[in-house]
């Protein structure tokens, strides 16, 4: 039997090569205890239904179920269900790997069809957005949700708004808002960290944000940016997601990169003059907690944010936090005239202060808690 008390099945609606973020941040510490499999949302337009595992991470499994064009998404479902128990039990890479599965789930679509159907010791929602605001969210997202959090043991938020309405629906929901590998992003302020050439060339100064390029941002305000500092550079790092590439501001300044390596981010941020959190005051944002704003303090950068609900009660003691546009012009030009070295200090002071070491350890003391919880009733 394996030695680790449980083992984990998670279901995500990213991918695993997608923006390095929540998902990643956490398996990839959990796997050094517990062995992972990510299991995708299905590429459809294959003949034959088949899943390609491979190992992205040490202990972390990823599954790409390919299924055929056409079905609903509850047939969807009970395909990658047959597949992953079938993997599961002859695959290579994963047979004799996982007893005592925790079924952890980050979109409520496949809950439905997966719930008790891997004889799982326990349930975990790690609700990390409102997917059900989102642009293109399936219309019944919300009812397969209740479902989901009615059947979950134990659920975790990723921002205090999002933990304050989950908290209502379930007993046992607890705020773990995002952290930060401090390691990685204080590169940023090491001097034998260069900033990439490209970067380098262009006009200062260099206002950059990284991250998905989707509908949560507010491009007006990126373009009146650009007015504002037509000498300088507007960088935007990230992959364009449920927004069309053509309707993005096309300014001469404004500088769109694309997807950028993990790795690739302390030398491309310490590039960055101020850093930008445009976001857009929308059902999109209501209740995001960005993973960036930690990210941006840990590299020693000033960092100028609109009025997110999260970022305006967490962190505005160090982001100047703008409430018009009028506001985040103003942040960025005092940010480069007299940048606030004591509140460059705080933030990194705050980042130090939440790692995602820290954050991992204490969720898995609740998940260990509620799978011992289950085992023993069980064993009763």
């Amino acid at each position: 039997m394996n030695s680790n008390p449980f083992s984990i099945v998670a279901h995500s609606h990213l991918r695993w090569d997608f923006v390095w973020q929540r998902p990643q941040q956490i398996f990839s510490r959990l796997a050094a205890r517990h062995p992972v499999l990510f299991v995708e949302e299905p590429m459809p337009g294959e003949a034959a239904p088949h899943l390609r595992i491979s190992e992205p991470h040490p202990g972390v499994f990823r599954a790409i179920p390919y299924l055929p064009a056409g079905g609903t998404h509850d047939e969807g479902s009970a395909e990658v269900l047959a597949l992953t128990r079938r993997a599961l039990a002859t695959d290579p890479l994963l047979a004799n790997r996982f007893t005592n599965i925790v079924q952890w789930f980050y979109s409520p679509m496949c809950a439905p069809t997966m719930l008790g159907n891997l004889d799982e010791v326990a349930v975990v929602y790690d609700c990390m957005d409102e997917l059900a605001n989102f642009r293109f969210a399936p219309p019944d997202i919300r009812a397969r949700e209740q479902l989901l959090l009615r059947r979950a043991d134990v659920v975790f938020a990723g921002g205090l708004s999002l933990h304050e309405a989950k908290s209502r629906e379930h007993p046992n929901a607890h705020f773990f808002g995002c952290g930060v590998d401090v390691e990685h992003f204080s590169q940023a302020r090491s001097p034998h960290t260069a900033v990439p050439p490209a970067l380098e060339r262009l006009p200062q100064p260099v206002l950059g944000y990284f991250g998905v390029i989707d509908e949560r941002l507010d491009y007006e305000l990126i373009a009146v940016l650009a007015k504002a500092y037509s000498q300088g550079s507007i960088v935007m790092a990230g992959p364009v997601a449920k927004v069309d590439p053509a309707e993005l501001p096309k300014h001469p300044n404004i500088h769109w990169l694309g997807q950028q390596p993990y790795s690739a981010l302390p030398a491309l941020v310490k590039g960055f003059d101020v850093c930008l959190m445009p976001f857009a005051l929308n059902e999109a944002t209501r209740y995001i907690n960005p993973t960036k704003t930690l990210e941006y303090l840990a590299a020693g950068k000033p960092v100028v944010s609109t009025a997110i609900a999260d970022v305006a009660r967490n962190f505005a003691d160090v982001v100047h936090v703008a409430q018009d546009y009028e506001g985040f012009i103003l942040g960025v030009m005092s940010a480069l005239a007299t940048p606030d070295e004591t509140r460059i200090a705080r933030g990194i002071e705050r980042a130090n202060r939440s790692t995602w070491d820290s954050t991992v350890a204490a969720m898995r003391g609740h998940l260990l808690d509620a799978v011992h919880g289950r085992l023993a009733l069980a064993a009763a």
